[in-house]
């Protein structure tokens, strides 16, 4: 699954001590990863360049702005780098210092990595999008709960600590739960197995995705699984199956997914959150196109999403 395969070691022994991160940042073999608005820095496709993640090397001069320690790839220490005080032409001029993880120079590229993340190998996907959840969190946790005053980067960028020595307010990467459910029905008798699927107002036209929320303060996940289907499209569920989870730093969510069966099979869709929801067969599913496609059938979501694994994974599992 996109996102959730990663070799880094993130090395969390190493944070806390500020002279040794120095030292690592000024490290021959430091690999940087920059972050402009959000952006992530992918090597510009071609008929011989493949996509993948591209990084800048330790002696790449630099504005001033939040570096986050990463952790350790083999030798080599890793950071992500906040360029965004950059101008656009001055990041294009960055882009094309970018190398390889290897330290071989290629023509780079900003891109969001909601586009580019699905062609880029499993390790890349995770380390940038590592990056830029860390990132995202640096950039709004700017005050203090407590008292008010600003939070200053601490812990290699890993905490926030309140500026007043007053005060010993620490901040931590915010992760929002959400849980994502595959909910199917087996009809009695011989009638062949449905699962629910919806789709928001918000999305292109045509795209049909598994239901999915927040958990909510004071619940178990199992039971956010069966208010969100409830409250979305009026649908009883009974068993709950964690089956996954994956980090989705769009801008900082995890979300949890499961399987659930259904005990109740009529549809009555909240507007606010579903244009529609309907149940689909196995059969039905295979004709559906993808997400981004031209046409003006049914679309499955994206395929770095795990929506699009629960789904994925209910089509060739004939059991449920």
């Amino acid at each position: 699954m996109f996102y959730t395969h990663s070799t880094l070691d993130r090395a969390d022994h190493l944070r806390k001590d500020d002279a040794q991160i120095e030292s690592l940042r000024a490290h021959r073999d430091a690999r940087l990863v920059p972050v402009w608005h959000l952006q992530t820095m992918v090597a510009k496709v071609s008929d011989t360049i493949l996509p993948q993640a591209l990084l800048l090397s330790a002696d790449c001069p630099l504005p001033e702005g939040q570096t986050v320690f990463l952790g350790l790839q083999g030798t080599s220490p890793i950071f992500a780098v906040d360029v965004s005080t950059l101008d656009e032409n001055q990041r294009d001029a960055l882009a094309d210092k970018s190398i390889t993880r290897s330290g071989q120079a290629l023509p780079g590229v900003f891109a969001d990595l909601r586009l580019a993340g699905p062609s880029l190998p499993e390790d890349d996907g995770s380390l940038l999008a590592y990056a830029r959840g860390l990132m995202y969190w640096n950039s709004t946790a700017r005050f203090c709960e407590s008292c008010g005053n600003a939070l200053v980067s601490s812990n290699a960028g890993h905490t926030r600590t309140c500026s007043n020595h007053d005060c010993t307010f620490i901040a931590f990467p915010r992760t929002d739960p959400a849980v994502i459910m595959l909910v199917s029905h087996t009809p009695d008798g011989d009638g062949e197995p449905v699962c629910l699927l919806g789709r928001s107002p918000a999305w292109p036209e045509g795209v049909f995705s598994t239901l999915a929320g927040f958990v909510e303060a004071g619940e178990s996940l199992e039971n956010a699984v069966r208010r969100e289907v409830m409250e979305e499209a009026s649908i009883k569920v009974g068993e709950v199956r964690y089956i996954a989870s994956q980090p989705w730093p769009f801008p900082r969510s995890i979300m949890l997914g499961f399987e659930a069966v259904a005990t109740s099979t009529e549809i009555n869709c909240d507007t606010l959150e579903l244009a529609d929801a309907q149940w689909f067969t196995r059969k039905q599913l295979a004709g559906f196109d993808n997400w981004g496609d031209e046409s003006d059938n049914f679309k499955l979501p994206r395929k770095d999403s795990i929506a699009r694994f629960l789904i994925d994974r209910w089509m060739k599992d004939a059991n449920h």
